[in-house]
């Protein structure tokens, strides 16, 4: 009579999730893998799409379309709300699963510091949907701009201000600014885009901190070319519809983006174990929960310290080290087999692109920056990306934005809550006489047009 098979039940299918999958293909052992969404994503381009310069299709892939050849998995479209690890049992929705083996990779979402009234106002870029609603709030400003004639209400709307200073935050205004200097100025007849500002604040001495001080520096000035306004030790202190208040100042702002912290997901909770101030499982040397060696956390959710302290970061590569790691330990024990000793993260580089032709990259003693970083940057992305046609899509498509200045993916798409254009109450109706209708920049040269800078 043939043992019944383990089962291992993984709740997340982002990179640390899937890879503990992929990685456990040829183990005898049955793997369930539950999701909310029903695809993967490459989370480091969401950027991308959220400031048009690619669509959603181009960085995700369906999870069953990923697994299809796995005979041993089995995907599963549903919300985890708890999990019972006495009887082990995953209760997700009216749904429950049975597991021998449990790995959390349910990742992170915004943290707001204790302010999540200001989620609404300043939204965060970790999903699909935070970047195509993000998307949305970007090109409607322009397009509310262009309607109204009041020069200071068109000031606030084409006044853009990212809060947090790492990669995403750097990238993020880099690429507005690109959208607002290069892509649109020649598409509107009643504002000149060149006169958007894009405002970057970071609450510490300087952007891009886990970095190397001359790549922070470098990553500074050249966003300073690019006509981004750099604020560091600058502190939020509060959100609201008109834009953001600092310690000192007020800066009126028609959309605001928030890439200043993370939190990790209900998993601590979900088992009532302890944490760390980010909310993320502190697990033992072998990424298992103190007290339950058979469930195992990782990436963004789990606080993962070597022997000499260092924290695991919470990025692709570390997430999907995890994975394998995780995968190794698991098959270990079913074949009955020596584990693994205890997991080491091994970190391969920091990439972050700037802008056109801008990027920073350091690869242990080697730093590279400018038109050099930003090809690599991009050849590493598109090599990680998944399947040869998302490679070649997202490869043309900046080649063609590069060439071109121009961005394809520039659709406002209605969300249920904005099928009335947003803040119609302050965007007044076009001027009706002949010398009103013309607006700032109307039949003039661009040099004449008002720059609120």
């Amino acid at each position: 009579m043939t043992a019944e098979r383990s089962k291992v039940v993984i709740v997340g299918a982002g990179f640390g999730g899937l890879t503990a999958a992929q990685s456990l293909a040829w183990a005898p052992v049955d793997v369930t893998i539950i999701d909310r969404h029903n695809y993967h994503y490459f989370q480091p381009l969401l950027y991308q799409v959220a400031t048009a310069a690619l669509s959603p299709a181009d960085i995700a892939w369906p999870i069953r379309g990923i697994l299809r050849r796995q005979t041993n998995a089995t995907v599963l479209l549903a919300n985890v709300t708890g999990i019972d690890a006495d009887v082990r049992i995953i209760h997700a929705g009216t749904v429950t699963v049975p597991y021998d083996y449990l790995v959390l990779a349910t990742g992170a979402t915004h943290s707001y510091f204790g302010h999540p009234e200001w989620a609404p106002i300043a939204p965060g870029l970790k999903q699909i949907e935070d970047a195509t609603a993000i998307r949305r709030k970007i090109l409607l400003a322009f397009e509310h701009a262009e309607l109204t004639d009041d020069y200071a209400e068109q000031r606030r709307l084409l006044t853009f201000v990212v809060v947090g200073g790492g990669p995403t935050g750097v990238e993020m205004a880099g690429a507005i600014a690109e959208v607002a200097h290069h892509a649109l100025p020649s598409e509107f007849r009643r504002i000149d885009t060149h006169a958007a500002r894009v405002i970057l604040i970071e609450a510490g001495p300087r952007l891009l901190p886990t970095f190397p001080e001359d790549l922070s520096a470098y990553a500074h000035e050249a966003l300073e070319r690019m006509g981004v306004e750099v604020r560091t030790q600058a502190r939020v202190t509060n959100c609201d519809q008109d834009g953001v208040s600092l310690e000192e100042t007020r800066i009126e702002a028609g959309t605001v983006i928030w890439a200043a912290g993370v939190v990790a997901s209900p998993a601590a909770e979900w088992l009532g174990v302890d944490h760390d101030r980010a909310g993320r499982v502190k697990v033992e040397p072998n990424l298992t929960v103190p007290g339950r060696p058979e469930i195992f956390v990782i990436g963004d959710t789990a606080s993962a310290v070597d022997a000499a302290g260092r924290a695991a970061p919470g990025i692709a590569p570390a997430a999907k080290q995890m994975g394998r790691y995780v995968a190794h330990v698991i098959a270990s024990r079913v074949e009955n087999r020596t584990s693994p000793g205890p997991f080491r993260y091994r970190h391969q580089g920091d990439l972050a692109t700037v802008g056109r032709k801008a990027a920073v990259v350091k690869l242990n003693s080697i730093h590279l920056t400018g038109f050099i970083g930003w090809l690599f940057w991009g050849i590493a992305h598109v090599y990680f990306l998944i399947g040869l046609r998302n490679r070649a899509v997202v490869a043309f498509s900046w080649l063609w934005n590069y060439l071109t200045y121009q961005r394809g993916a520039r659709l406002i798409v209605d969300s249920p809550d904005n099928q009335k254009m947003a803040r119609d109450e302050k965007v007044r109706p076009l001027p009706t006489s002949v010398e009103a209708s013309r607006g700032p920049g109307r039949d003039q040269p661009r040099s004449d047009r008002v720059d609120w800078r």
